[in-house]
Parts: C-alpha cells; sequence; structure tokens
C-alpha cells in the first residue's frame, strides 16, 4: 500500500522537532556553560539537514494532498518553535484520513520556485555584511558587495525578460535555476573580497533569470477571471520567504556558516529544477488569441498600465529599502534590543501572507488594481509617516501591521495591472523590466537616505510623502480615465 504524503511530512516533521529540541536543550549548554563548541557545530549541521529534509516534505504534500495552504504555512512555522511539532503531528495524525492525494499541480512548483528565488535573496540579508568582513572586506567593500547583487540583478532580469520572449519561460527557468544553484556553492570557494565581488556579480546576475520566467509561466497558465487570485497566492511564497529566510540563514550561519547556508539553498534549487523538468516540460502554456500578433502588440509594452506597474514595483521596493535601511536604527535609537527589529519585520510579512491566503484574496478580481493598488500605496505611505513618531513595543507592532496590509494590497495589484496590460507575446519582457524594477527601488531607497542628511524620523516623512504623492498620482490617471471614457 502506497503510504500517504502526509506520513512522509509527519515522520520529518518529529524529527525535526527532536533535532531542534536537542540543539536548544543539549548541545547549546554544552557550548554556552561547559564550553563544548563542537556540540553546537555538529547538531546545528545535523538539525539543518534534518530542516531541508522537512521542507522537501512539505513541498511534497503541498503538491500531492488537496488541502488548504494554511497547512503547508504553519507546518513551515512550527520548525522555529520548540514542540510545535509535536502538536503539528497532533493535528496532522487526525486530518490524514480525510485528505486525499490529488493529481500533481504544476502551480505549486511554479510557486515553489518563486520562494527558492526570494528565500535565496532574503537568506543573504542577516549574514552577507558580516560574511564580506570575514574575507577582509573593507567598511566601502562591505557595502558595496552587499548591494552589487542588486545590481546585477536587475540586468539578469532585463535579459531574463528578452529570451523568455524568445524562446519560452520554461527554458529561462531551467537555466537560472541550475546556474542559480550552482552560483551558490561558489561561496564554499571564496577566501578575498575580489573572490567574493565575483562571485556577487555572477550570483545577482543569474538569480535575476529566475522571477521573470516564472512569473511569466504562470501567467501565461492561467485564465484572466482568476489571474489576481493566483498572483495573490503567489506573494504568499515571497512572503513566506521574507519570513523564513532571515531566521532560517541566520540561526543556521551562527551554528555552522555561511557557506553551508547557501549550499543548503542550492540543494533546495537543484531539487526544483529535476522537479521542474519532471512536471513543467510537459505542461501546455494557454495559446496566444488569434488577434494577438507581436508585431501588432510592440506599442503596448508601455503603455498607461504598464509605467504604473512599473512605477509601483519600484516605490514598493524603495518603501521597502527605506525600512531595511532605516528600522533598525529607529529601534536602536529608541534603546530597544535589536531583535525587536525582526519581530517588526515579521508582523508585516506575517499580515501580508494571511491577507494572500485567507479569502480576502478574492478582492485582487472583484475590484480593479488601480483602486487596490491606491489604497495600498497609501497605507504604506501613512505607515511611514506613523513610523518616525512611534516610540512604544506595541505601536510599532502595529503600524508595521498596518504597512503589512498595504504591502498585500499592492503587490498582487501592479502584478494583475502588469498582466492585464500586456499581450502574451511580450510578457516575458515586461516581467524582466518589472522586476528590474523592483531590484533598482531596494537600491535606491536604502542608499539615497544614507546620503541625504537628515534624521532617522525626517527619512520616514519623506519617504512617506513620496508614497502619498504617487497614490495621488494614480488617482488622479484614474479619474482623467473615466473622463476620457466617458
Amino acid at each position: 500500500m502506497r503510504l500517504h504524503p502526509i506520513y512522509f511530512l509527519r515522520i520529518a516533521g518529529l524529527l525535526d522537532g527532536i533535532s531542534l529540541l536537542v540543539l536548544l536543550g543539549i548541545a547549546m549548554p554544552l557550548k554556552y556553560i561547559w564550553g563544548i563548541d563542537q556540540a553546537v557545530t555538529i547538531m546545528g549541521s545535523i538539525h539543518g539537514g534534518i530542516f531541508i529534509t522537512y521542507v522537501l516534505t512539505i513541498l511534497f504534500a503541498a503538491v500531492r494532498v488537496k488541502w488548504s495552504i494554511l497547512w503547508p504555512v504553519a507546518a513551515l512555522i512550527a520548525a522555529f518553535i520548540p514542540f510545535a511539532n509535536f502538536i503539528l503531528d497532533w493535528k496532522l495524525k487526525k486530518a490524514q484520513v480525510n485528505y486525499s492525494v490529488q493529481p500533481f499541480n504544476y502551480a505549486l512548483i511554479v510557486y515553489s520556485i518563486v520562494f527558492f528565488s526570494f528565500i535565496d535573496l532574503f537568506a543573504q540579508l542577516p549574514v552577507m555584511s558580516t560574511f564580506a568582513t570575514s574575507v577582509g572586506s573593507s567598511t566601502f567593500l562591505v557595502g558595496f558587495i552587499v548591494g552589487l547583487y542588486s545590481l546585477t540583478n536587475t540586468f539578469g532580469n532585463i535579459f531574463s525578460g528578452v529570451m523568455t520572449d524568445k524562446v519560452g519561460p520554461f527554458k529561462i527557468l531551467m537555466i537560472g535555476l541550475l546556474l542559480t544553484s550552482s552560483a551558490l556553492l561558489l561561496y564554499q570557494f571564496v577566501d578575498s573580497p575580489t573572490l567574493l565581488i565575483v562571485v556577487r556579480i555572477i550570483h545577482g546576475f543569474v538569480a535575476g533569470l529566475i522571477v521573470p520566467a516564472a512569473f511569466t509561466f504562470s501567467a501565461n497558465s492561467t485564465i484572466k477571471e482568476q489571474q489576481g487570485k493566483k498572483v495573490a497566492f503567489t506573494g504568499t511564497f515571497v512572503g513566506l520567504a521574507a519570513i523564513i529566510g532571515p531566521a532560517f540563514s541566520g540561526i543556521l550561519s551562527s551554528k555552522t556558516s555561511v557557506p553551508f547556508v547557501f549550499t543548503c539553498v542550492a540543494l533546495l534549487g537543484f531539487l526544483l529544477a529535476i522537479m521542474a523538468a519532471i512536471f513543467l516540460s510537459k505542461h501546455k502554456l494557454l495559446k496566444k488569441s488569434n488577434n494577438e500578433d507581436v508585431s501588432q502588440s510592440v506599442g503596448t509594452l508601455f503603455n498607461a498600465g504598464v509605467i504604473k506597474a512599473y512605477l509601483g514595483a519600484f516605490f514598493l521596493m524603495f518603501s521597502q529599502g527605506v525600512i531595511a535601511y532605516l528600522l533598525p536604527l529607529h529601534v536602536q535609537s529608541l534603546g530597544y534590543d535589536s531583535r525587536l527589529s525582526g519581530t517588526l519585520m515579521s508582523t508585516f510579512g506575517i499580515v501580508a501572507v494571511l491577507i494572500f491566503v485567507l479569502p480576502t484574496n478574492r478582492i485582487f478580481d472583484r475590484i480593479a488594481p488601480s483602486k487596490t493598488m491606491t489604497i495600498g500605496i497609501g497605507l504604506m505611505g501613512i505607515s511611514q509617516l506613523l513610523i518616525g513618531q512611534s516610540t512604544t513595543n506595541l505601536a510599532l507592532h502595529v503600524v508595521l501591521g498596518l504597512y503589512g496590509v498595504g504591502f498585500a494590497l499592492l503587490f498582487p495589484s501592479i502584478n494583475t495591472m502588469l498582466i492585464k496590460a500586456t499581450p502574451a507575446a511580450l510578457r516575458g519582457k515586461a516581467y524582466g523590466y518589472f522586476y528590474a524594477a523592483f531590484s533598482l527601488g531596494v537600491v535606491v531607497g536604502s542608499s539615497v537616505l544614507g546620503w541625504m542628511p537628515i534624521t532617522i524620523t525626517s527619512g520616514f516623512v519623506f519617504t512617506g510623502i513620496i508614497l502619498l504623492l504617487f497614490a495621488t498620482y494614480v488617482i488622479f490617471n484614474m479619474r482623467r480615465d473615466l473622463a476620457l471614457n466617458y
């Protein structure tokens, strides 16, 4: 008799829960009380390997079991909470009989590839600056090395978009997965700033190949009436990567090494490449409309809807760059522990994920994306204004929760707007420029505020005003379009 996918998930979950308890309850006291450093090094490596196996069983169950996406989300969260795996196992044991195994759903492979691409990004955040320092980089070089990934990622996004339209999204996805996973392994050989710069250039460029191809594949295989909801589900995996990535790399690197963290991510990439080769190669994309001709639609690549989507992507990540740069400084200036910055980031990510996965995601197919975009960017602007004025733990969490609502409304809106404003024949190139705007937004957001001679509070106010001005621009364009149509 074939074993149920949930059975494998339960076994891996129990092993992950046990290894976490051994790491926290035995290995760490051996190191910090009795000075046996090898205990954490060995157990940390074992736990890291079990965790990767656990994540793979979650993915396997997610693609084969017909259940709510809240189950995989709960399983991932449980991995970071002592004893949570045992509670989850008790729940899964009772639920297993109620869920049948379903035919393979290709969309979950695409979601997982998006997750891989963004966890690759977010796993770098807490460790790259310290890793650059450890190989002899100066303070100036550390900042350059950290930003170099996003810069070269921009060129990778554009190249991916152009090639996706020429050879199709599947081939670019496969090339991106294999090259990115290989590039992650190169960190094992880094022992100097010069070599690290070379690896960062390669890594940033090849990683930029994945996301435009993945979103194009998803958009070109989804019927028009379900695109908003599907983009929201994709945003769930981006949010999960934002929550899990920093915690995963921060904890694992402290017990092992930064190159080992990247090796774990690389293994996930190679596995997804194998799964994509098996399943996605057989999936047929929706055929282009007979009326859709590339030669007739070239001029539509930069129409009003596309430009608004690009601007929305830029300002979304501009805001993220400001948050990443100023929020830790603001928390520190208030006298709080630096760990509060992490919990605040998690707060906004969790709120966004809940909006993506709960029935609230239906609004993205029922309300015009320009409206949800305006509300989203407006809430993010208001949140930026309030962050600088918030001085208590509770106030900061409330404001970051509001920011998460704005993020959750904006991300699917600009993706849906882009899909509706571009023909399938040009969608790869459109997504290439779209995610190039994402990458540029991060670079500009964090660097511009660093160059400006203003206080932390003034930086938040400046960003809030910029976002609200953009929201006003979108409203003005909505009214102008209505007037023209009338």
